[in-house]
């Protein structure tokens, strides 16, 4: 015992030894004050952020602390304590090679809170090391109110890649940057499930979160600016740059399994390990690597009733690895060339709906209890990015390239098909479909500080090239040997040689982008691009913002715009083909492609550009030295909605002989169908104190959001078949991409090795159609409604040395789960649709953290 006794004693001494509280205001040369500085102890996870007054107050852990001050736009400096217990660091902004922008403004002197737009501006490393969510889309879910992704079950191959909307609006209006080039999508396009359907999106979770440094959401139209895609808005992903540094990490978690079919208390095991490390190039350059590798099991909630449409009902099962780097060397006194890129390889087993014994679509002599297809996904998505900038008598000239691809490969498994009988292979070959972009682009700045009180001009051009293809399966996987039988792949029929596709087009983009500070209170900007796509013409949009400081602690702000979103080459192409056999002779069951015999036989014109018109008014205020308020208003309507409509059978009285002439016996299609208006609020207040010898953050962030389906617009033939083109269940489900209100609030308490983080949210009522389909009648809908919840989490952090913090918590630790419902009836099969709390209930987790 007396030995324990003195080990502890002399633990205590060594780990407080050196210890000395620091506080301080951080401001730039103009006195003004940094709001969400970083400071950081030197080679240690010891750091905190500046509070709405500037101010820090950290706790060093040895006697030659050296203190690193870092903003985005400024340099980062270092400051040895010596002693000091007050250090106020002015720093310097940022050399023109060395910025990155901060998402929404081309003016390199524009900080975030001086922005006319809303901008949420996130830093990763906080984030990953207090919260248990261990992919992008999750981080993202439960970091800023206004974005929202669901895990997809069921859902063929939106299992495997989340859909993530900002604002509500579709994944496919969300705009994502890396570094500030343009992020290539994913090739997948959602048919099923509940969220996204009809839309294409960027895969977040393909880059891994320990290779970025922040994450910049900009909430307001940005078409004007950055093209196609950002009606909703834009994320930028900064990757790290650091140097001289190893930062590492391992993450593992669990979830408290309920509703299984054995007593298994916990199941679908997260395990995370990631490291990055920066190596320093000459005197100014930089090579910063990443490697991750994530793991998630299934999980299982299907048993929750005596009448069940699947056995497994969960989360997919993934494996997710990737390899990330950034670079930037200098090539002379003005001049440097970057590259930045990555790639990522996942695989996932994801569950289709049970074939039950008696099933036709069984062959009982092969599995005589039923089966459980699984559809298998081979993911390899990559980019390159290089290029040039420096500056030119006066002007920051940035000339680069990207490359992005993703191709998505299908195997199904734990299947047969059943027109080949007892003879049937149990696995298949299913095809799959791939997306290549280029981007070349050529931009100018220049910050011309004598005119006005500083004018700010930016132009250039972007020249994109787009690739789609898809490429078919094996013949098993597809063909129906047996009139009598269904044929092709159970759970997911194989992609026919007569689906197969390999389709291109190109689009040229030019705009310019300019900022004026009428005085120091008043700035103005405005933009306009002009674009022009080889397939379906030209567009061009237009943006109007202002700013106005009413005083030091109260700014207004306002933003107008057009926007729009061209149509992915997947809606364009994408078709697949499923051959029924009626009274033995061949019929087809087709997603027909835009340009096909069946929609030109029914009038359907070529796809076209989604329009939009934002607004965005709000202000900015601080109430007291340690709290400030945003309140953000936006009104965003959009006209020519891309939807997949329902299906056209060929009994239609009006059509259906058009339908037999070509031997379809049903088909659906991607068209423009709808306009949307979407109304909504977001509210961000901040509080700093101290509180005893720590200081506590809180943060409470909302977002309301209300999004409404205006009209839906068929073409003359098919006039009055608007519950076919876009029914009550469709419209419930765009309706629902976002709850009508979440609600964050974020408790952040620090006391000398010690972090306690609390978090509760409350997520909205969500409204959904189920099957028990309205018959004509939309009053006869029936609905599922998911009642709010709140879900609580709670993280304990200690840092056990310098360099290691232990973290250990849970995520929504009272076990809350969405109401359940009938799982013969919801999208999924299962007792709940995807919905942005999740239906897995409580996560527990412990992470490592090292930095060196």
């Amino acid at each position: 015992m007396k030995n324990l006794l003195l080990a502890a004693l002399v633990f205590l001494s060594l780990s407080t030894y050196g210890q000395q509280v620091i506080t301080g205001r951080v401001t730039d040369r103009q006195g003004d004050l940094l709001i969400g500085a970083t400071v950081v102890e030197k080679g240690t996870n010891n750091g905190t952020t500046t509070n709405a007054a500037g101010q820090y107050q950290i706790t060093t852990r040895s006697a030659d602390a050296v203190l690193v001050f870092s903003y985005v736009g400024f340099q980062r400096l270092e400051v040895p304590v010596n002693g000091q217990t007050t250090i106020n660091p002015t720093l310097e902004e940022t050399n023109t090679l060395a910025q990155v922008n901060v998402v929404g403004s081309r003016n390199l002197n524009r900080s975030v809170t001086d922005s006319p737009s809303p901008i949420d501006l996130i830093d990763i490393r906080e984030v990953t090391a207090k919260t248990g969510q261990l992919d992008l889309n999750q981080l993202l879910q439960f970091a800023a109110p206004s974005f929202n992704s669901n895990r997809q079950t069921g859902s063929d191959g939106a299992d495997h890649v989340d859909p993530a909307t900002l604002r509500g609006l579709g994944p496919d209006q969300t705009l994502v940057l890396i570094n500030g080039k343009r992020r290539h999508q994913s090739s997948l396009v959602n048919l099923f499930g509940s969220r996204g359907r009809g839309n294409t999106g960027t895969d977040l979770n393909a880059i891994p979160a320990a290779a970025i440094e922040r994450i910049e959401i900009l909430r307001d139209g940005a078409s004007a600016q950055y093209g196609s895609d950002a009606i909703a808005g834009v994320i930028n992903i900064v990757l790290k740059s650091n140097v001289n540094e190893f930062t590492g990490n391992v993450n593992y978690g669990m979830y408290q399994a309920k509703y299984r079919f054995d007593d298994r208390a916990f199941d679908g095991a997260n395990v995370n390990v990631n490291a990055n490390y920066g190596l320093r190039i000459g005197q100014e350059g930089f090579l910063n690597l990443t490697a991750d590798h994530n793991f998630r099991d299934h999980t299982q909630r299907a048993n929750v009733a005596s009448d069940i449409a699947r056995r497994q009902y969960g989360d997919p099962k993934v494996q997710n690895t990737s390899f990330y780097a950034n670079s930037a060397i200098p090539v002379s006194a003005n001049a440097q060339i970057y590259a930045f890129g990555g790639l990522n390889f996942r695989k996932g087993d994801a569950y289709a709906w049970t074939r039950f014994a008696d099933s036709e679509r069984n062959v009982p002599a092969i599995y005589p209890n039923g089966f459980d297809p699984i559809i298998s996904s081979d993911i390899l998505d990559g980019s390159i990015a290089a290029g040039i900038r420096g500056t030119w008598k006066g002007w920051n000239i940035d000339l680069g390239n990207v490359f992005g691809s993703n191709r998505f490969q299908y195997t199904v498994n734990n299947t047969l098909n059943t027109s080949l009988g007892a003879t049937s292979p149990t696995s298949f070959d299913a095809g799959g479909f791939q997306l290549q972009q280029n981007v070349t682009g050529l931009h100018f700045t220049r910050n011309f500080q004598n005119t006005l009180q500083g004018l700010n001009i930016a132009f250039g051009s972007e020249f994109r090239a787009e690739r789609y293809l898809i490429f078919a399966g094996e013949e098993g996987s597809y063909r129906n040997y047996d009139p009598t039988k269904p044929g092709g792949s159970q759970g997911f029929p194989g992609y026919q040689p007569g689906d197969a596709i390999n389709q291109g087009r190109t689009n040229l983009g030019i705009y310019v982008d300019t900022e004026a500070d009428i005085t120091r209170a008043f700035m103005l900007g405005a933009a306009v691009r002009f674009e022009n796509y080889s397939d379906f013409g030209s567009t061009v949009n237009g943006k109007l913002s202002t700013r106005l400081r009413l005083s030091n602690n109260f700014t207004l702000r306002a933003t107008a715009s057009t926007g729009f979103r061209a149509p992915s080459l997947a809606q364009i192409y994408f078709n697949s083909t499923f051959t029924n056999f009626v009274n033995g002779q061949p019929v087809e069951v087709l997603l027909a492609r835009n340009n096909s015999a069946v929609t030109q036989k029914l009038g359907i014109p070529a796809l076209k550009q989604e329009t939009s018109q934002n607004l965005s008014v709000g202000f900015t205020g601080r109430l007291a030295s340690n709290f400030t308020v945003t309140v953000d208003g936006y009104l965003v309507k959009v006209k020519d909605r891309v939807v997949l409509t329902g299906p056209f059978t060929n009994e239609d009285p009006d059509i259906g002989a058009d339908l037999q002439a070509l031997r379809v016996g049903q088909a659906q299609f991607f068209t423009n169908a709808i306009s949307t208006t979407t109304r909504g609020l977001d509210v961000i207040l901040a509080h700093s104190a101290t509180l005893g010898r720590g200081r506590l953050n809180t943060t409470l962030a909302a977002n309301f959001n209300r999004l409404t389906v205006d009209a839906v617009q068929t073409n003359e033939r098919l006039r009055g078949k608007e519950d076919t083109y876009f029914d009550e269940r469709e419209r419930r489900f765009v309706v629902a991409s976002a709850p009508p209100s979440k609600i964050n609030l974020t408790l952040d308490y620090s006391i000398d090795r010690w972090t306690v983080v609390a978090r509760a949210i409350r997520f909205g009522q969500v409204e959904l159609a189920n099957y028990n389909v309205y018959e004509g009648d939309p009053s006869l809908t029936v609905l599922d409604v998911y009642t709010p919840r709140i879900t609580t989490d709670l993280s304990v952090g200690y840092r056990l040395t310098n360099q290691v913090r232990l973290t250990l918590g849970g995520t929504n630790i009272f076990n809350a789960y969405p109401n359940l419902h009938d799982p013969t009836l919801t999208e999924s099969g299962g007792a709940w649709d995807p919905v942005q709390m999740g239906s897995n209930g409580a996560f527990w987790y412990v992470k490592l953290n090292l930095r060196f």
